[in-house]
């Protein structure tokens, strides 16, 4: 049997995507009626051409190509002769800069690859192209001929090959954009189901299996992150779908199956004016030292307003940046900064452990997911004093209880120190909330802060900070409540009373300034 073959076979196995009985069993059926390994594989029914395509994207870190969704010229086809197209199981597809890509249905056959190079003169990108996207492109040539006309398969049919309701990951994860949703929830047992607006809304497809469910996913996990599962039964990580975006994905058992969780995550930092941030934020995250506190529920945006401010930092400070990320969301680019992005699991050990050897890093700017445990908070007040700008998340209802939150994550005999440090550091908490738009369409950000001042500094060096609430009525500069934005969001007509009023903290205090502004209520 030819090592290549063996060679997928392992991959697989080692990914956790087959068993080694099923592939003795395909490697047999293989012999008897030829074929590549994964046909045979696709065959018995061991695993579906979508867990197959992951698997092999996922193991050797190559993109899988749709060839639906893309034209091959005929100029393109002539760079390599027909007969090492059919008997290679290869297709050249295109150019990305100087390098000819070729879809090809074993993409372990490094033989394959040079030979492709020799007879079109240029190096090459291998991609993993499917079986059966190959078969309806050869029986394409045979219909038009070769070299002589683009190559376009039929979308629409396609579509039909696919038994009516059934839906890979990709297929999913594709409509989770195509409705601007946020989240993808995926159980063994329940229909798919997508986040959009804040709300939950049911897709037209079956329940999943758990057998089904459990090889969708395994199949996008490298083999650390399959063994971190199994230890542990949680999973964090991101998964890039090539052609349909970036994900932060969260793996579980609920009832003895596995549940999964996927949050889109934009490739392009919005802008403040797209987010709907307010002006002060770009003066804060100009700063050279302190503590900038992001906070509020999950799924609310805390991450997309941390990438704004790094993004700030990237674009107008010439500064050594170090982020410490559970896992990487949003990806950037070195411009007048440098901004190094550590991930917990696979750049360092913990949050913890990443931030205790941090200052040997040279850090300006020490962004750090999340804040999650004393450890970490420590350093990272230590950090704020001692001349670098510290930005953080924190999950907290609002921003005075972000500042107790912090207090109380150390024991009793540590929070005056813990309190006199973050009154010196600390610059700015910044709460938010997504509200659903008067009109339906998206969510709009209500705020609230507070900002470094005597007052603010007092209050929390005296065990106080529940003090800074009532303060908030007293409209000054350092101290803005929820409120008050909710209120500016009803009067321009961005969102509707009975929306704010799920958020508001003091509602009595939010209908005097609506009656105030000329909103009567």
């Amino acid at each position: 049997m030819p090592e290549k073959k063996l060679k997928i076979g392992e991959i697989l196995v080692s990914a956790g995507v087959i068993r080694e009985e099923q592939l003795s069993e395909a490697l047999r059926s293989q012999h008897q009626l030829g074929g590549t390994l994964g046909e045979n594989l696709l065959r018995l029914g061991s695993l579906t051409e979508e867990a197959l395509l992951l698997a092999l994207s996922g193991q050797l870190g190559l993109q899988h190509i749709n060839l639906a969704k893309v034209e091959v010229p005929a100029s393109v086809q002539r760079l390599v002769q027909l007969e090492t197209v059919r008997i290679q199981r290869l297709l050249p597809i295109g150019f990305e800069g100087k390098r000819l890509v070729v879809g090809m249905v074993d993409p372990t056959d490094m033989s394959a690859l040079t030979e492709v190079e020799f007879q079109s003169g240029h190096p090459t990108k291998a991609v993993i192209l499917s079986a059966t996207h190959f078969e309806q492109a050869m029986a394409f040539f045979q219909a038009n001929g070769y070299g002589t006309a683009s190559l376009k398969l039929d979308a629409e049919k396609e579509e039909v090959r696919r038994p009516k309701g059934e839906a890979t990951l990709a297929d999913m994860l594709s409509v989770l954009l195509s409705l601007k949703g946020q989240d993808l929830h995926l159980s063994a047992g329940a229909v798919p189901s997508v986040r959009v607006d804040n709300e939950i809304r049911r897709l037209d497809l079956p329940a999943l299996k758990p057998a089904e469910l459990e090889q969708m996913i395994l199949a996008i996990l490298t083999p650390d992150q399959r063994r971190v599962f199994w230890s542990t039964l949680e999973l964090d990580f991101a998964f890039s779908l090539h052609g349909v975006g970036r994900f932060r994905c969260n793996l579980y058992r609920q009832r003895n199956s596995i549940a999964f969780t996927a949050r889109h995550v934009s490739e392009t930092i919005p802008s403040a004016a797209e987010l709907g941030l307010p002006e002060f934020l770009r003066e804060y995250a100009l700063k050279t030292q302190g503590l900038v506190l992001v906070t509020g529920p999950n799924g609310h945006g805390k991450s997309t307003t941390l990438a704004y401010l790094v993004e700030t930092i990237n674009r107008e400070r010439k500064a050594n940046i170090i982020t410490i990320e559970d896992p990487v969301e949003f990806t950037f680019r070195h411009k007048s900064s440098n901004v190094n992005q550590r991930e917990v699991g696979t750049d360092t050990l913990s949050f913890a452990e990443g931030l205790r050897n941090i200052f040997r890093q040279n850090p300006d700017v020490i962004v750090i997911g999340e804040l999650r445990d004393c450890e970490s908070i420590s350093i990272a007040l230590t950090a704020a004093q001692t001349g670098h700008l510290v930005l953080g998340t924190l999950h907290s209802m609002n921003a005075t209880a972000a500042v107790d939150r912090l207090v109380d994550a150390f024991p009793a005999n540590q929070q005056s120190q813990v309190r006199a440090q973050l009154a010196e550091s600390l610059l700015l908490v910044f709460a938010q909330r997504l509200l659903r738009r008067a009109n339906g369409q998206g969510r709009v950000l209500s705020w609230e802060k507070v900002a470094t001042s005597l007052r603010v500094r007092n209050a929390i060096r005296d065990g106080k900070a529940h003090q800074l609430r009532g303060m908030m009525q007293t409209n000054v500069e350092e101290l803005v409540p929820i409120d008050w934005t909710l209120a500016d969001l009803v009067v321009a007509g961005k969102v509707r009373y009975e929306e704010a009023v799920k958020f508001a903290d003091n509602l009595t205090y939010m209908n005097e300034l609506l009656k105030v502004r000329g909103a009567f209520r």
